[in-house]
């Protein structure tokens, strides 16, 4: 077993936060950052005061025409340089991530590559913001009439991240924001902001326009100016339900996008290819990053004809997974974001087994760790089932039709992924056309995405989407040039 260094950080090192484009320094309050294994402070990180914030937006207003003015190559070399230092710095990055997360070694290692990912498909679509030509002469009124439809930066955006993916998820944010040439002011979480100011750093090496990019760590109570401020025009937020559908409330005129929780279900139709294979896919999708991921499989319903068969392996392969020392390379499972999540997610694994539930495996915390748990049977009305439980428990059902399997994965507020594992393509299309849910992936746990789909969900799981191309096109306005007589001597 290959141990990896736990820290390279210094515990008194103070990390800036960034006001266009430039760290800052002075006197304010300092943030602790906990190493999440260790319980131990590993860094402190300024504080903006609710002036930092104004000037970070008023220097996010006065960059607007110059990054509205770059030229498709200019913003491309941009993304392109943030992939070159991703990659130079990808064990440091890693280290960080897990440092600041608990999240395994392995599960840090994997989000910086998809952050690369992430930043080259920006670079990517930054020179395809394409138009339109329009043929205006419809009717006979209207001859002689054509039209050029053109799209253009929306202007400053308000950035507020979570914690479970400190780097990835503000990738997706910033990535798109500097493909279509839109200055930002990011918020990233106070438990894991350590990432973001690393990208910052990164950022400040590039070459663009001043006032292009603050971060800024802030306290709760200056936080909404990130929501309410009308000089912002667009609000694109990841986190809670509760947190997001209270912000847009708040947003006033804005646009806002929202990428919220989810109770992701998987339905096992058939083995595909295998027996092996997909539990393998099945436990990725319920204990990947301790459960840590809005498309996290909380529930798996497996027909009846496969149900003693499927259950039995993904017990023995639940009961192998390694939690601890997420510095180590072959841990699974990690420590919590916290004690109290842990905590939180013991009490409602005992409380769905109260209400019916019967507990397969694990079911306890120890400080920030939580077992591996399985649950058979929970009813509707226990938290577990119902809500977001966001940690690494699964629920586990037997159903006998496809269609009614359908309709109890859709009996959920949230409708984020769900997956299918099916051979029958027409019950793959079933699903495709019938499950409420953003995203279906047929084969695979819920919990797979690639970083250039459209990512969100329906009902309460958000609202627009993210994925490079997809948040570009929230971060874009449309515009339509009508001519009249153009071309005609």
């Amino acid at each position: 077993m290959q141990k990896v260094r736990e820290s390279t950080q210094d515990p008194t090192k103070k990390y800036h936060m960034f006001i266009a484009n430039k760290p800052v320094s002075g006197n304010r309050k300092y943030l602790d950052v906990t190493n999440k294994y260790t319980g131990e402070v590993a860094a402190k990180v300024q504080l903006a005061t609710h002036k930092d914030i104004d000037e970070a937006i008023n220097a996010a207003v006065k960059a607007t025409p110059a990054m509205a003015a770059m030229a498709s190559y200019e913003r491309k070399a941009v993304l392109e340089k943030v992939v070159a230092e991703l990659r130079r710095r990808s064990e440091e990055i890693a280290h960080t991530l897990t440092l600041e997360s608990g999240k395994p070694i392995k599960d840090s290692k994997g989000e910086v590559a998809r952050s690369i990912d992430t930043f080259q498909a920006a670079a990517e679509e930054s020179v395809r913001i394409y138009g339109e030509h329009m043929p205006l002469d419809i009717s006979a009124r209207n001859k002689g009439l054509q039209g050029i439809v053109r799209k253009f930066p929306i202007g400053p955006v308000s950035m507020v991240s979570p914690w479970n993916f400190p780097l990835n998820l503000v990738a997706h944010k910033v990535a798109p924001a500097i493909a279509v040439g839109c200055p930002f002011v990011l918020k990233p979480s106070s438990r894991t902001p350590l990432s973001a100011l690393i990208l910052g750093e990164i950022l400040q090496g590039c070459d663009l326009p001043e006032g292009a990019f603050s971060i800024l760590p802030v306290s709760r109570e200056d936080a909404d100016m990130f929501t309410t401020d009308e000089r912002f025009k667009l609000l694109t937020f990841t986190g809670s339900g509760v947190a997001g559908w209270g912000m847009k409330a708040r947003a006033g005129k804005k646009k806002v996008v929202m990428e919220l929780g989810g109770n992701a279900p998987c339905i096992v139709e058939d083995l595909v290819p295998d027996l092996d294979y997909t539990v393998q896919r099945l436990i990725n999708g319920g204990f990947y990053q301790g459960g840590q991921s809005c498309i996290h499989m909380q529930r798996l319903y497996v027909h009846e004809r496969l149900y003693n068969e499927v259950k039995d392996a993904f017990l023995a392969a639940v009961k192998k997974l390694k939690m601890g020392n997420p510095f180590e390379e072959d841990t699974y499972l990690g420590p919590m974001i916290s004690e109290s999540a842990a905590k939180g997610i013991e009490d409602w694994v005992k409380e769905a087994v109260e209400k019916g539930g019967k507990l397969l495996t694990g079911g306890s915390c120890k400080g920030a760790f939580m077992e591996p748990t399985v649950l058979e049977d929970v009813p509707m009305e226990a938290n577990a089932r119902k809500e977001e439980i966001f940690g690494p428990v699964v629920l586990l059902y037997k159903y006998k039709n496809f269609k009614e399997a359908v309709e109890e994965c859709n009996n959920t507020h949230y409708g984020l992924q769900s997956g299918v594992f099916t051979s029958d393509l027409n019950k793959a299309f079933y699903a495709f056309e019938h499950m409420e849910a953003g995203g279906v992936i047929l084969n695979d746990s819920p919990s797979l995405r690639v970083d250039s789909q459209p990512y969100g969900g329906l009902k309460d799981s958000g609202i627009q989407r993210e994925g490079v191309k997809y948040a570009m096109e929230d971060m874009l306005e449309i515009k339509v040039l009508v001519m009249r007589n153009v071309g005609v001597l």
